[in-house]
């Protein structure tokens, strides 16, 4: 076995491979750009090499500064993780050169299924259906335009080196494919090198599953069953989970009997995903094979009680697969969250700053028999950069039915703390409590279909509001009584706390009674209904692990004046705890309203100017180009909402702009 792994990436696939390389008993080398000086995958590594600025094509990206790594600290195998050089023929055909062990299968697989163009042609080959497309190299917007007229509207306009939602767009018109196939390839060439794109049928109210398989270099190949993808945004994966509540066993083994064949015909060996389109029939086509490890494998690994990693490391060593077909069973349900730097009060746009505090929920066994998991390449003060991708963690949870693991991810969301930048926390924990999410009835468009003018929160139902207000109240009565005590010592006597009050939030009122004794605390509401608070919060903490009614509740909680903000499944709340006094005075102040900015053009989030595409006293109409912003790899094409006449343009074309810089005004 090898006894020294250089991890060619950064953030959290880094830390995961090195994690799994230490359990081995594995040295590990990190590299990492100017940026990443202090990242936790550089402080895990037992080496580091620094290998350049910031920017990913001066840095990461570049074969001959990790060639560089390797021959300064003597790595015997490189792992890629995923991104970066990990589907890069050129780099694995490097190290094969430099007699270097490439953790990931050979250069000829990685050439054939790495390209979506040449897979599509080869899984043809094998017999795997495959989208209706147009396979070959589209030259210009013009000739992108007329395949999409021939193939039929909507189409979907990809990268053929692309993966994780780079490069990828879909139109609906022939306005749409001009502008898509120009954004896909300008991001194709700025993430991987490689401008070519092809054009295929989008396939309306899709599935996405795809196949986990694992291969030796002595013939064998096994699928590690199916992971549901399908909650996706701008094609990029949101929540992950395993099984998917949709497959039959029939279906699940003709998927992964179809899998292995593909990767047997390419002489694959490693782990890699074959990834599938299924629609409502469970009719099956062939997406693309990623021949790398995915950023979900971790639902898998939780369902199998396999290690991914540890496998490629071995697969990769020359030894064959411990195990059999026969031998993978499904066991229980695991579900993935992925936590972005991505505001969703901002249509997710990307977020950067400073991580003022973050506090994940604790790892391992809980008390309900479910297992939590953190896979993360950040800590509390670090720096999220806007050179990067915008995935900060994967929150993934377990447990015997996928019921359970709901549950499990739900408290895990409310009790994961992030604060110095936007994220999309509150989201994830919104679609856990989704009728349809629950019910798994699930499509590629859920997120489209389901928030279409994006994300305003959560109205939290009636049951829910209750059990918060309970909550908010016994908190209250916490806090007045340290305050009443605090005042005792400084006057004469004790300030009286008393036991009625009102509770204000999201737009009801309850007016109730609070008893307490040693043990926590009995509300009751005017209707007669009754709820008993158990919980240690003290004035302070900014966690509050409650006990409502026998149920578990968890809150984020802040000091309001005569109330607190508090965050729970999605919903971002002020609660008002009054006495019935201050809340007759309260009602009679009037509303503060924000200011109008309806004539600017504000910067969405930070970012750099990659087009403006008006002039000064141009007429737009809604749903027109105004601008283009690039963050986190991502092209962000701003839009008039409205008919209006340009007055003044602020920004040019490569200028770095801060949220709500104003980019133009209009008359």
């Amino acid at each position: 076995m090898f006894k020294k792994i250089l991890i060619a990436n950064r953030g959290e696939i880094a830390c995961r491979v090195i994690k799994s390389a230490q359990k081995m008993g594995i040295k590990t080398v990190a590299v990492y750009s100017d940026a990443d000086a202090n990242a936790l995958h550089v402080k895990m590594a037992d080496e580091a090499v620094h290998i350049g600025p910031p920017p990913a094509n001066q840095s990461y990206i570049v074969i001959d500064k990790i060639m560089d790594a390797i021959r300064q600290t003597g790595a015997e195998a490189v792992h890629p993780g995923y991104g970066f050089l990990s589907e890069n023929m050129k780099f694995a055909e490097a190290l094969e050169k430099e007699g270097v062990v490439f953790v990931g299968p050979p250069s000829p697989a990685i050439e054939a299924m790495g390209d979506k163009i040449t897979s599509k042609k080869i899984a043809q080959e094998a017999g795997v259906s495959t989208v209706p497309g147009y396979m070959g190299l589209i030259a210009d917007a013009d000739e992108a335009v007329k395949i999409s007229n021939q193939i039929g509207y909507p189409v979907m306009i990809k990268a053929s080196a692309g993966g994780g939602g780079k490069g990828m767009r879909i139109a609906w018109n022939e306005q749409e494919a001009r502008e898509g196939f120009e954004s896909s390839k300008n991001e194709a060439a700025n993430s991987f090198g490689d401008d070519r794109i092809f054009i295929e049928k989008f396939v309306t109210q899709p599935r996405h599953i795809e196949i986990q398989v694992l291969a030796d270099k002595h013939g064998n190949c096994v699928y590690l069953h199916e992971r549901e993808c399908s909650i996706q945004r701008r094609n990029q994966k949101v929540i992950e989970e395993a099984p998917s509540p949709f497959l039959d066993e029939a279906t699940r083994k003709a998927m992964g009997e179809q899998a292995c064949a593909l990767a047997k015909a390419v002489g694959y060996s490693s782990a890699g995903t074959v990834e599938f389109i299924v629609d409502g029939s469970k009719n099956f086509y062939f997406l693309e094979m990623n021949t790398r490890l995915q950023v979900e494998h971790p639902v898998t690994e939780l369902i199998t009680g396999v290690d991914l990693v540890e496998q490629m490391i071995r697969v990769a060593g020359g030894e064959p697969l411990p195990f059999k077909q026969e031998d993978l069973k499904i066991n229980g349900w695991a579900i993935e969250s992925r936590l972005y730097a991505e505001d969703p009060y901002r249509n997710f746009l990307p977020s950067i700053g400073r991580l003022i505090k973050y506090r994940p929920p604790v790892e391992g066994p809980t008390s309900r028999g479910g297992i939590v998991r953190n896979d993360t390449g950040v800590f509390e003060g670090g720096e999220i950069s806007m050179y990067y991708d915008p995935m900060i963690a994967k929150l993934c949870t377990w447990a015997p039915t996928r019921a359970e693991a709901i549950e499990e991810m739900r408290l895990a969301l409310d009790t994961f703390e992030v604060e110095g930048i936007g994220h999309n926390l509150p989201f994830v924990g919104a679609v856990m409590d989704h009728d349809r999410f629950i019910k798994g009835d699930i499509t590629t468009a859920f997120i489209a279909e389901e928030y279409p003018d994006g994300f305003q929160g959560v109205q939290l139902n009636e049951e829910v509001l209750r059990d918060v207000a309970a909550a908010a109240a016994a908190m209250n009565r916490v806090s007045e009584i340290r305050q009443s005590r605090i005042s005792g010592t400084l006057g004469n006597h004790e300030r009286h706390v008393g036991n009625e009050w009102v509770v204000s939030l999201q737009g009801k009122e309850y007016a109730l009674h609070i008893d307490a004794d040693r043990d926590g605390s009995t509300v009751t509401f005017k209707d007669g209904g009754k709820k008993r608070v158990s919980s240690d919060w003290t004035p302070g903490k900014s966690l509050a692990v409650l006990d409502v009614a026998g149920e578990p509740l968890v809150l984020k909680v802040g000091l309001l004046p005569m109330g607190f903000r508090i965050r729970v499944r999605g919903a971002d709340l002020k609660v008002h705890v009054r006495t019935p006094r201050q809340h007759e005075l309260a009602v009679l102040m009037p509303e503060k309203l924000p200011p109008d900015t309806s004539k600017f053009l504000l910067c969405p989030m930070p970012g750099l100017v990659v087009k403006i595409s008006v002039e000064e006293g141009q007429e737009v109409q809604e749903g027109q180009a105004l601008a283009t912003v690039e963050a986190m790899k991502m092209e962000n094409i701003l839009r008039a909402e409205r008919r209006g006449v340009v007055k003044k343009i602020n920004a040019a074309a490569g200028a770095s702009l801060k949220v709500d810089d104003v980019i133009m005004e209009f008359e």
